[in-house]
This record gives C-alpha cells, structure tokens and sequence, in this order.
C-alpha cells in the first residue's frame, strides 16, 4: 500500500494518470468525447522539463516549468503530445501559465534539428477543487479589447475538466471511472452510487480520499489490491463505533451537514439490508442529526427496518424526556 502520509493531493492525481491506461480513458473521455483515438501501448513518456532564460540586460533569470503529466502519442498516424495539468485549487494565472508551457515547448523543438516539423500539443487543466472554477478560461477573459483590435488578438485557451462535472459513461475503463465517480461522491455526500458492492483498488480510493480531504474517512479500512465499496463502508462505520465516536460519519471536505450524514446512512443501510421501504427512506431523510449519529453508532445492531424505525423512536422519546426539541 502506498505510504499515506507523504502523498499530496497533486502527487495523488499524478500517479493516478500515470498509469497509462487510466490517462488513455481520460484523455478520450473528456478531448474525443469517449471516442477511442488513444491507445495505451502507444503511450510514450515524454520530458517536460522546460528551462528558459530571460534577458533584460538587467538580469538573467533562469527558470524551469514542469507539466504534471506529458506523453506522446499518434492519432491516426500523426504524432501528438498530450498534457495534464492538476488544479487542486482555482488558479487566477492558470490560462498563462499553460500557454507558457506549450509555447515554450515549441521553442525547444524548434532548436532540435532532428524535428522537421513541429508536434503538436494539447493540455486539459483537470480541476478537482470544491469551488467553482470562476476564473479566466482563455487569454480574452482578462482584457477588455477595442472592437477594432479583436480581430488581430491572438486568442489562448485551456480545455478546463472540472471532475464534478465530468460525464463519467464517456469513460471506457472500469476502475477510471470508479476514481471519477468516487470524487464525485464524496463531494455531494452521495454514496448511493458506491453500494454496488463494485471493486475499486484501494490505491485508488486512497487517491479519491487524498484529493477530497476524505483521508480520514478510510485510513483505518484500506487493506489488499481491491476494495469492496458497499463493505468498506460498513467497516469504517464500525471503527467509529468502536472509538465511541458518536458525531457520524464525516463526509466530503464538509463536516456534519445533515444531508451528507442522511445520503451516507442510507447507503449503509441499502448495503446491510438490500432495498428500503419508502417509509424508512423518508423517516431518515426527516431524520435530526442526533438520531442520524444514534443510527451510526448502532449500524451493527441493525437487522432490519423495523430495528432502524425503533431507535429512531427510542432517540425521539429520550429527548423529550430530556426536554430536548425533535
């Protein structure tokens, strides 16, 4: 397994399409439209370090530009060079910053003489922060431009992917779109998806849970080459009740919102007792906090609906008692 502590939420995204098959589904998923143009034994690593010297006959200043992920790759006979860069954060400069990487590249392949022509290159900035991305896209966003010079600019933009909202069936391999569909979970606080007692490698959910801030959610359940989504849950549930945690479960970068706990519960409860009734569903989903952390709690003292609809009520009755609203 990998070593947990000492992975960041960039390095996480880069080992995950490091893997040639997982940057193959990517790339055809959110450029190509799912249409699958790029093979994975046809991947070839590329070296992106890009240095550059600027002189103003003030200073030199040597700098060095890096892109997370670079292959190069044939389409249909024509070779291409192929970037990801990852956004955990919104970045203000991230439209110059990659036209600084692509034209630099073109520089260096202008001073090599074994190129008689120049490659060329795409990069998708992937962006798996909470926030909405809501800053520029494309060179024009930062300007105001006279009407008689817009024809004249030279225009520059990204192919921004934001994982929420990625449309995951344009992805062709299986664990790919598990790792998008899971960041995708853990942002809406919905695991519904995730109970399908589907297998997802555990360096993977590690990744999800990296990039998410989830990390506490599963550190004490990754074990083995596979995790079973709907029994990993259930673990982790009973390592809370066993630490006599009772706030429930913490879902996503947001801690305690009522929905996420409701969506995580019901997802449990689906994986221990198959299909809900329309009436359990509805008494969790007007379920308080306190009666949701109670149900966590005693997930595994729970055999069937009617033991759900008990403690609920057995919470209820203890807080009238207390003199506590319900």
């Amino acid at each position: 397994m990998i070593p947990i502590n000492k992975v960041t939420s960039d390095s996480a995204c880069r080992t995950f399409l490091s893997n040639d098959v997982s940057f193959a589904s990517f790339i055809n998923a959110v450029v190509f439209e799912g249409e699958q143009l790029i093979h994975p034994e046809n991947l070839v690593r590329y070296e992106n370090d890009t240095a550059f010297i600027i002189n103003d006959s003030k200073r030199i200043e040597d700098k060095k530009r890096r892109r997370d992920i670079v292959v190069k790759s044939d389409i249909n006979g024509i070779y291409c060079i192929l970037g990801v860069e990852h956004q955990s954060s919104v970045d203000q400069a991230m439209v110059v910053r990659c036209a600084i990487y692509e034209m630099l590249e073109y520089l260096k392949q202008l001073e090599n003489k074994e190129y008689k022509r120049l490659v060329p290159q795409i990069m998708v900035a992937f962006y798996t922060g909470t926030k909405k991305w809501n800053v520029p896209v494309k060179l024009s966003d930062y300007f105001e431009i006279p009407e008689e010079l817009k024809k004249y600019f030279n225009d520059w933009k990204i192919i921004l992917v934001d994982v929420k909202e990625m449309d995951t069936s344009k992805i062709k391999d299986e664990q790919t779109r598990y790792f998008i569909e899971a960041i995708q979970a853990m942002y809406k606080g919905d695991y519904i998806k995730l109970h399908q007692k589907r297998k997802m490698n555990t360096n993977n959910l590690i990744y999800v849970a990296i990039i998410t801030g989830s990390l506490d959610m599963i550190k004490d359940i990754v074990e083995g080459d596979e995790m079973d989504m709907c029994e990993g849950m259930e673990r982790m549930a009973e390592g809370f009740r066993s630490e006599g945690r009772e706030e429930g479960i913490l879902v996503g970068r947001v801690e305690g919102k009522l929905e996420e706990k409701q969506n995580t519960l019901l997802m449990q409860l689906r994986c221990k007792l198959g299909d809900l009734s329309k009436e359990t569903e509805n008494t969790i989903r007007s379920s308080t906090m306190e009666k949701l952390n109670k149900l966590t709690v005693s997930i595994f003292d729970i055999q069937s609906e009617n033991d759900v609809l008990k403690l609920i009520r057995e919470c209820k009755i203890n807080c009238v008692s207390q003199g506590r609203a319900t």
